[in-house]
């Protein structure tokens, strides 16, 4: 079933003026942080150059996740209803990419997203928006969505962030997480801040499954923080380099996932 072919009936309530965003109504909620006044580095261009350039907001910052259990959606499906809303409400659209366009896994891991498995992000399958009000000239709030489709789900993000008077009352919601501050090593307070690490000092041979020899600090920094913190569950996601074909590819990062995992 098609995006379009579904009945909207919920809603996504912003801070300050009264935006509702029309959600499929099959999106269940599965996380929600709200702090403020707070500081969001919305993407404001694609991956270029080593880094994403951002546009930095303060005020009221609102995330949210939702899922849908739905087969052959895609992400622009998903992001298309929402991109009009966007308009018709007065906002600019400031960066509209897709997947590779983006800057595919180093655009994704640059960006702020809500920690999985609440929020998931097909590599290879997503969208992501960045829109402003009342102008890119002179924004006073900007809007992210992050779409993404799987085989028998899809996911949406929206962050959105605005100035607030300093006598409005803020709120921290936080997702369901445990604080930061009682993991004491720079890769626990990533993973438990921004919901992913990336383990840099893992090495592969092209082709091979299996750990190089050596011992790596990150493996040994994580195992303290998964002992530190029993109940925290994590996603392994293993990569490749481009040389082979897609097929063989994601078989090889699935085993090395599985070798870091026994690692």
């Amino acid at each position: 079933m098609i995006l379009r072919a579904l009945v909207l009936g919920c809603f996504l309530v912003g801070p300050a003026a009264a935006l509702e965003l029309s959600l499929p109504a099959a999106a269940r909620l599965t996380a929600e942080r709200n702090t403020g006044p707070d500081r969001y580095s919305a993407p404001a261009g694609i991956f270029r150059n080593g880094q994403v350039v951002t546009l930095e907001v303060e005020g009221d910052v609102h995330r949210a996740a939702w899922r849908l259990s739905q087969q052959g959606l895609t992400p622009l499906q998903l992001v298309r209803p929402l991109r009009r809303q966007l308009v018709d409400a007065g906002y600019e659209i400031l960066l509209d990419c897709a997947s590779q366009t983006c800057g595919g896994f180093d655009f994704r891991f640059a960006t702020e997203t809500l920690p999985g498995p609440n929020m998931y992000v097909n590599i290879r399958a997503y969208h992501f928006i960045t829109a402003v009000r009342p102008s890119v000239a002179a924004p006073q709030e900007v809007l992210t969505i992050l779409a993404s489709t799987a085989a028998n789900s899809a996911y949406l993000q929206i962050i959105r962030a605005g100035e607030v008077s300093d006598d409005e009352v803020v709120t921290d919601a936080p997702v369901p997480i445990a604080p930061a501050a009682q993991v004491e090593n720079d890769l626990g307070n990533r993973l438990i801040q921004q919901g992913h690490a990336v383990l840099r000092d893992l090495e592969f041979a092209t082709g091979a499954s299996d750990l190089n020899d050596g011992s790596y600090a990150s493996l040994q920094t994580l195992a303290e923080v998964l002992e530190a913190r029993p109940e925290l569950r994590i996603a392994l996601v293993g990569h490749t380099d481009s040389v082979g074909g897609l097929d063989g590819n994601i078989a090889l990062s699935q085993r090395r996932a599985q070798s870091v995992r026994r690692a």
